[in-house]
């Protein structure tokens, strides 16, 4: 009977450190890819290239799966997929929108949640979601706007301005 106790704590153990290790990998957030139109996609891909290693203070720490398409900082905190599908709010005339820094990004407020900005007057419309710190925070609106402009032409230049 003791022989079989030495045995029994190192699977024990080893079960452990499995389960620990399994839960460190999964603790990236999870966010569906878009699925663009080509010539969108491409203009995605070309943001990718140009996205900073930090928003707001938060590090980049991208959701998975792993995609050209989205992109995230502070462990899910900061959330952004390009090549979203155009807003339902959008033609909504009551729609409030924000400028940073010469991009324009219409404001959203899920249930549950922080909010969650739209880039208006694109060649593809990027999404940039934020938990519940960044509510009255512009400053990832601001850290992404000059990448955004870089990539991303207005669709409607008068517009855009």
């Amino acid at each position: 009977m003791s022989s079989h106790r030495p045995l029994g704590l190192p699977v024990s153990a080893a079960v452990l450190l499995l389960a620990v290790t399994g839960c460190s990998a999964d603790a990236r957030a999870s966010v569906p890819a878009p699925a663009p139109p080509a010539a969108e996609a491409a203009l995605c891909r070309a943001l990718a290239k140009e996205l900073p290693d930090t928003v707001a203070g938060q590090e980049r720490s991208d959701p998975s799966p792993d995609s050209e398409l989205t992109a995230g900082w502070g462990d899910g905190a900061i959330v952004l997929r390009c090549g979203v599908p155009r807003p339902e709010k959008m033609s909504d005339p009551q729609a409030r929108a924000i400028s940073a820094d010469g991009v324009r990004w219409m404001l959203e407020q899920p249930e549950g949640g922080g909010p969650r900005f739209t880039t208006v007057y694109r060649e593809t419309y990027v999404e940039l979601t934020l938990d519940e710190r960044y509510a009255h925070d512009v400053a990832p609106l601001v850290d992404l706007a000059a990448p955004v402009e870089r990539a991303v032409p207005c669709a409607l230049e008068p517009e855009c301005r």
